[in-house]
């Protein structure tokens, strides 16, 4: 876990979800695979030639917006996949139901956070898909706004979810602490924004949020 900043008075939490929310490798690579296994049977490719494809996709990118990194949802729309599109086959394809379990832990944790603060999670799935994450993981009551790829209809990294995240929380944008496993996607630009950043390596670090949330950074 690295801290990148705090508001002097934090408000509002944001979550990430996958690989936030919860650690578990197998689901988070169904979620990368499955997509490209569908756009490769669309273009008559094998799924090697497909996930070459985007792997080179996003290394030119990379190299081009140093620094940075494109979600696999913006990634799709330079191979002709709209947003509407990846929303309708997220939908179908995940199935969170499949590998994730209720986590007492990440439950007692997010309910004393939410005695002191907002609750959200931004993310690139769509608002049903996190909505059945978090039922899986036993916290569905805990965060009960989630804005997702299909709210705004953008990709994280990009100001509009935030901004509607800490909209719907109803506090000003630099009350707010994003927390999340990629740097790049999840931090980088809520740290612009005038956010506080927490970059995690997994639930693990969740648990371990609480110390400075709630007894002596403040």
């Amino acid at each position: 876990m690295k801290i990148f900043r705090l508001p002097k008075n934090p408000a509002a939490l944001i979550f990430d979800m996958d690989g936030t929310l919860y650690t578990n490798d197998e689901y988070m690579r169904s979620q990368l695979e499955l997509p490209v296994k569908k756009l490769a049977a669309l273009r008559g490719k094998s799924f090697n030639e497909m996930q070459g494809a985007i792997k080179q996709y996003q290394d030119d990118w990379a190299a081009q917006n140093p620094g940075k990194r494109i979600s696999l949802g913006n990634t799709f729309k330079a191979f002709g996949v709209s947003i509407e599109e990846t929303i309708q086959w997220r939908e179908m394809l995940y199935d969170p139901e499949r590998y994730l379990t209720p986590d007492p832990k990440l439950r007692q944790t997010v309910t004393l956070l939410a005695a002191s603060y907002k609750m959200a999670v931004v993310t690139n799935n769509p608002v049903s898909v996190a909505r059945r994450t978090l039922a899986c993981l036993g916290i569905d009551d805990r965060i009960p706004i989630v804005v997702g790829l299909d709210t705004c209809k953008v990709s994280k990294p990009h100001e509009a979810p935030f901004r509607t995240a800490a909209e719907i929380c109803g506090v000003p944008v630099n009350a707010c602490v994003s927390i999340g496993d990629r740097y790049e996607i999840d931090i980088a630009l809520p740290l612009e924004m005038g956010m506080g950043g927490i970059l995690v390596d997994g639930v693990e670090d969740v648990y371990g949020v609480l110390p400075y949330l709630l007894f002596d950074s403040f």
